[in-house]
């Protein structure tokens, strides 16, 4: 991949070198640096963005910042993947929402480098090259969720359901469980096309839903549950949404 180095600081840029270099054992990349936002631009207009692959950009720099910078690359014709590389951790929600393909935060770790430059791969395959659901999502439809410090983008293809516990919600993958800060309403109204309220506490993904069952609930007694695939156990139904529930299996 063609990697372009955006940070003020000529030690971190030298650092990412280094560890660029570390990660070739399985890909050779082609590195050039930038020293501020301006330098970038005059590399990446004059090819429409298409001479890089991928931007290693901080964000706290002198003139124009990174952030203003991935936005100016939006308007490119063949905007490169960006990761963002800062020594501050409180700009990941606005990166993410810049379609940041990483977030790391410096000292960068060999790891995590290699993960945000094969994230940055993956995002590079043409049109129709990658498998499975998350095929059909456009990059920004993800959940954003931030837990002990760290951020993390969770596609919304995989996302079976979400439920109100306490003050937070849990936001359930088939691989694990996350915690959100925010409410269903929220997600509700944000995706209407993606969820589907069946409880007052719960939305589950429309195209995860397999089936409708009786069950017998230890709060509600005798009623109905939805089954997900890729999950054991079932969700509760609330009967005002049973109609509802039934009508998106039998369309699917």
């Amino acid at each position: 991949m063609n990697i372009l180095i955006v940070d003020d600081e000529a030690l971190a840029r030298t650092r990412l070198r280094t560890l660029v270099g570390d990660c070739a054992d399985t890909e050779r990349h082609i590195l050039a640096e930038a020293a501020t936002a301006a330098e970038a631009m005059a590399l990446l207009a004059p090819t429409g963005g298409s001479a890089f692959d991928v931007l290693l950009l901080d964000i706290h720099m002198p003139g124009q910042d990174g952030l203003c910078l991935a936005q100016t690359l939006q308007t490119l014709s063949h905007p490169p993947a960006v990761v963002f590389v800062t020594a501050h951790a409180d700009h990941a929600v606005s990166a993410f929402e810049l379609d940041a393909v990483d977030y790391l935060t410096k000292p960068v770790r060999l790891e995590r480098l290699r993960q945000a430059l094969a994230k940055a791969q993956r995002a590079l395959r043409p049109a129709g090259a990658a498998e499975g659901p998350a095929a059909a999502l456009p990059p920004a439809e993800a959940l954003i969720i931030q837990d002990r410090g760290r951020t993390e983008r969770v596609p919304l293809a995989e996302v079976l359901y979400c439920k109100a516990e306490q003050k937070y919600v849990t936001v359930r993958t088939a691989a694990r469980s996350y915690i959100l800060d925010g409410s269903l309403s929220e997600l509700e109204a944000r995706y209407p096309d993606r969820f589907l309220r069946i409880h007052r506490n719960a939305l589950v993904a429309r195209h995860a839903m397999r089936s409708l069952e009786k069950h017998d609930d230890p709060d509600e007694g005798e009623s109905w549950a939805v089954r997900l695939h890729g999950l054991a156990e079932l969700l509760t139904v609330s009967r005002r949404q049973v109609a509802a529930v039934r009508e998106e299996i039998a369309r699917a």
